[in-house]
């Protein structure tokens, strides 16, 4: 434990946890919106923040969160309203923060060079201030993603049932775009802006591997964000790699394992449900691709919680409804 013996160390893993645990738990609703490439535009949305920053002399995190925040708010709303379709607005996002973000370095001329350290992430790089404004970002973030899961989960599963049912559906989706925004602008020191994607969709997908139901997928994915960052952070000071880039393929690996591990589960899930009396008398079994699908209604259900007065579907493999 050498390395906790180093102030830098430190803070690099205080602030790698702190990410690892956020990430995933926005990358849940990301992926069940199928947006899953949403957070590469957003980390070249920051990037332009960052030039903005390295223009003016402020701080690089808040201002790379709130440029993020708007140019995410802002194709949103232009999507809600119609006017751009959703490819068109990743892309503007894509290619209009990166090409911004390299020409405000430029400008400032500390040329393109620099913007490395928040692209692949950089463990010297976090400052105390980086540590508290992520973990008040990661504290706010984590308790809106659990506080608010049914309402968010109703929204990415059928925004038209969740319409219907009262529930302020423009709002939610700008809550959980403004929540993937900050994630992604908190986590450039420590992942880097191309891979914190990753983090927000890797965890997620194994943790649908292994587990049934929303809620247990989203606090699992979150439980292995949090293993795989202190992996990566450790073996990033021991191996002299990335700190990015070690968490990341950390996070692949865990997935890799998680897949055959899931699919002997959902075996023993059917071989169980095949034994059970009811199931042997209609003869026959459950379609095992339907297996994390249920039906709880507003006061109940294996997870707690839902939303007053209406039956939602809880769905946990890889966001499929049926």
């Amino acid at each position: 434990m050498s390395f906790l013996a180093l102030a830098f160390m430190q803070r690099a893993l205080v602030a790698a946890l702190l990410s690892g645990v956020m990430s995933p738990a926005v990358g849940t609703y990301i992926v069940q919106r199928r947006l899953s490439l949403l957070g590469d535009g957003l980390g070249h949305v920051a990037i332009a923040g960052v030039g903005l920053a390295l223009i003016t002399g402020w701080a690089p995190t808040p201002v790379a969160i709130a440029v993020c925040v708007a140019g995410a708010v802002a194709i949103e709303l232009a999507r809600q309203s119609g006017r751009a379709p959703a490819d068109v607005g990743l892309a503007i996002l894509f290619y209009g923060g990166l090409a911004t973000g390299v020409l405000m370095a430029g400008i400032s001329g500390r040329g393109s060079g620099v913007l490395s350290q928040y692209l692949f992430g950089s463990l010297t790089t976090v400052s105390t201030s980086d540590v508290v404004v992520v973990a008040v970002m990661a504290v706010v973030i984590v308790t809106l993603c659990l506080g608010l899961a049914p309402q968010l989960f109703a929204v990415c599963a059928d925004e038209d049932h969740a319409r219907s049912q009262g529930l302020p559906v423009r709002a939610l989706e700008l809550c959980i775009v403004v929540m993937a925004s900050v994630t992604v602008a908190v986590s450039m020191r420590t992942v880097g802006l191309l891979l914190v994607s990753a983090m927000m969709v890797v965890p997620v997908a194994a943790a649908n591997n292994l587990v049934t139901g929303f809620h247990r997928a989203l606090l699992t994915s979150m439980g292995m964000g949090l293993v795989v960052s202190a992996v990566g952070v450790i073996g990033s000071y021991y191996w002299n790699t990335a700190s990015g880039a070690t968490i990341v393929v950390s996070a692949i690996v865990v997935f890799m394992v998680s897949a055959p591990i899931g699919s002997w589960l959902t075996r023993r899930r059917s071989l169980r449900a095949s034994d059970d009396p009811i199931v042997r008398t209609t003869g026959g079994g459950p379609d095992p691709r339907c297996a994390m699908t249920r039906h709880d209604t507003a006061d109940g259900g294996a997870d707690g919680g839902g939303v007053p007065g209406r039956t939602r579907t809880r769905i946990g493999d890889a966001g499929d409804e049926h």
